[in-house]
């Protein structure tokens, strides 16, 4: 199993991120094409080249096609967004936030999956990058659609250990000179 791999390779003194990697992927309680959606694309977000190789084969065995596909989109159109809307958010100038945004973002509206999985996916990727304005907006359109904080608060959960255990992998590999 990819999982027990990428586990093996978290150091001893990231044992909590291993514990917890188990703990999110494992006894989730969110149903599979939404785990394995959010796996996905936090496995994509996470830019860990590692992490992807081991968790996007259990992922695409997990996903239907069009699923597998949303969660990949979702990853890439949040990649741009959250650029794009955190920049506005962080510039002081509130003119920029009125300017029409220009930017291609048709998959938001027909991602090929329910919306609200794809909502899940698109905020859990906005955790990664750190853009409050994309997290904001697709937290209210989750809530709105009837999505419960505990569900939400688990696709963060589940970024929150994939960023980690990427950023640890990578640095231990970038320290053992691979």
């Amino acid at each position: 199993m990819a999982l027990d791999e990428l586990k093996s390779a978290i150091p001893d003194y990231a044992k909590d991120l291993r514990l917890n990697l188990g703990s999110v992927i494992g006894n989730s309680d969110l149903p599979q094409q939404q785990l394995w959606g959010t796996v996905l694309a936090c496995a994509i977000a996470s830019r860990s080249p590692k992490v992807l190789r081991e968790l996007e084969p259990e992922a695409k065995a997990n996903l239907k096609p069009e699923a597998y596909q949303a969660a990949k989109s979702a990853a890439a159109i949040m990649a741009m967004n959250n650029v794009f809307y955190r920049t506005r958010h962080l510039l002081s100038d509130p003119e920029y936030g009125t300017l029409r945004a220009g930017l291609r973002m048709n998959v938001i509206g027909n991602p090929g999956v329910e919306k609200v999985d794809f909502e899940l996916w698109s905020l859990a990727v906005s955790a990664i990058n750190g853009c409050g304005q994309c997290l904001d907006s697709h937290e209210q359109v989750l809530r709105k659609a009837g999505v419960e904080r505990e569900t939400i608060q688990e696709a963060v959960k589940i970024a929150s250990v994939i960023q980690a255990v990427g950023v640890t992998i990578d640095s231990e590999a970038v320290m053992a000179g691979e």
